[in-house]
């Protein structure tokens, strides 16, 4: 089964969490319930990555919890 998401209408909006830089630009889509569409804005034509809204919601709990914590190494 094929199944094809259609993002042509989608409204981005930049994350509260991109600081505007050059190489910070994450934007997600509102209006697809259940899911959360998510794209680099640098390369908008890109593929999306698509994430349940559970998953999301618990990815941005962690980053919030996260703040300032080096988890790397």
């Amino acid at each position: 089964m094929n199944r094809s998401l259609d993002l042509s209408t989608a409204v981005w909006h930049k994350s509260s969490y991109s600081d505007g830089g050059a190489s910070n630009c994450v934007e997600i889509a509102d209006g697809y319930p259940g899911i959360v569409p998510v794209r680099d804005s640098k390369t908008p034509t890109a593929r999306p990555l698509v994430f349940s809204a559970s998953s999301w919601s618990a990815f941005m709990e962690g980053v919030k919890g996260e703040v300032g914590v080096n988890t790397l190494g």
